[in-house]
């Protein structure tokens, strides 16, 4: 199986794409397309020999206000407001395909994608859905926000170390 990441294009084959979140499979088929023609999000799939999305995530562009920062980590930033951030909004594999660690791979280029963009962001922000995701991010060192139920981050110095 040959796997290919690549930004979602009009070719691929959204309509059997099911990752068992009604929500998730909603937006791949319905929305995805949408947000990434208005510029509001970014959205990859992984595609084997096929044009049948494996797994998706999506960027955008976010900021976390330098309040909800650990206060060790937010005194060494300057006195912004807010500093930048991506924001992986969205990751899910079809449940055909689970078991293979399709969404660490998916987590890795979206880490590679960031760090190689010429945007500053100072962190990588993730929405756990639920305590399975919440575990899954937390096993890569993603440290909670504060003032946001699930909302986690990882500075992208610590990113950088693991591509070291």
């Amino acid at each position: 199986m040959a796997l290919r990441i690549a930004p979602l294009g009009d070719h691929h084959d959204r309509a059997v794409f099911d990752c068992g979140v009604e929500a998730l499979d909603r937006y791949l088929k319905t929305q995805a397309g949408q947000d990434s023609r208005k510029r509001v999000a970014s959205c990859f799939v992984l595609t084997d020999d096929g044009p049948a999305p494996i797994a998706f995530y999506t960027l955008a562009a976010t900021a976390i206000a330098l309040t909800d920062l650990p206060p060790p980590l937010a005194k060494k930033l300057p006195r912004y407001p807010a500093v930048p951030a991506t924001l992986m909004g969205r990751l899910a594999v079809d449940r055909r395909f689970r078991g293979r660690r399709l969404g660490e791979f998916m987590l890795m280029d979206a880490f590679s994608r960031t760090l190689r963009s010429e945007i500053a962001t100072y962190a990588f922000v993730v929405d756990a859905k639920d305590e399975a995701a919440e575990r899954f991010y937390k096993a890569y060192q993603f440290l909670p926000l504060a003032a946001a139920q699930r909302r986690l981050f990882i500075p992208m110095t610590e990113v950088a170390r693991l591509f070291a």
